[in-house]
C-alpha cells in the first residue's frame, strides 16, 4: 500500500476571500458615516451643496469651525482666524456655505453672515437638513 505524502502549503484562499468582503464592507459603509457634529436646521427637498463650496460650522457654543471643501476635516478657527480664511476665500470667489448648529441663537447666525457680507462675500447660503420643515 502506498503512503500519502501531506501538504506543507497553507491555502490562503478562504483569507482573501474574507479579506475582500471587508474590503466591500468597508467601501459600502464609508461614505455613510457623517463626519461633523453640527445639528443643522431641516427644510424642504434641497439640492446638494457643491464641491467646491467651503463650509463654515458654528456649533452650539457659537465656536467656528471651517472646511475647505464637503469632504475635509474642520479646522477650528478663532476670531482673527475666521477673517483671514474668508478674505482668502473671497479670493478664490468659492461659495460658501454656513452650517449653524439648530439651537445656536440667531443672532450668532446673523452676526457670521454679516461678517461675510461686510468682507464682500458674494456666494453665500445656510445648510439646512433636507426634510420637511417644523418636524
Amino acid at each position: 500500500m502506498r503512503q500519502r505524502r501531506q501538504k506543507n502549503e497553507i491555502n490562503v484562499v478562504p483569507y482573501i476571500d474574507v479579506m475582500l468582503v471587508l474590503l466591500v464592507i468597508f467601501m459600502v459603509t464609508s461614505p455613510m458615516m457623517q463626519s461633523g457634529s453640527i445639528d443643522v436646521p431641516s427644510a424642504g427637498p434641497l439640492a446638494t451643496p457643491s464641491v467646491e463650496a467651503a463650509i463654515i460650522e458654528v456649533d452650539k457654543d457659537g465656536k467656528l469651525a471651517l472646511k475647505r471643501t464637503v469632504n475635509d476635516k474642520a479646522i477650528p478657527l478663532s476670531q482673527l482666524d475666521f477673517q483671514r480664511e474668508l478674505e482668502a476665500l473671497i479670493k478664490t470667489d468659492r461659495p460658501i456655505l454656513v452650517a449653524a448648529h439648530n439651537e445656536l441663537p440667531y443672532q450668532r447666525v446673523i452676526d457670521v453672515l454679516e461678517t461675510a457680507r461686510e468682507m464682500g462675500v458674494k456666494k453665500i447660503s445656510l445648510q439646512t437638513k433636507s426634510g420637511n420643515a417644523g418636524k
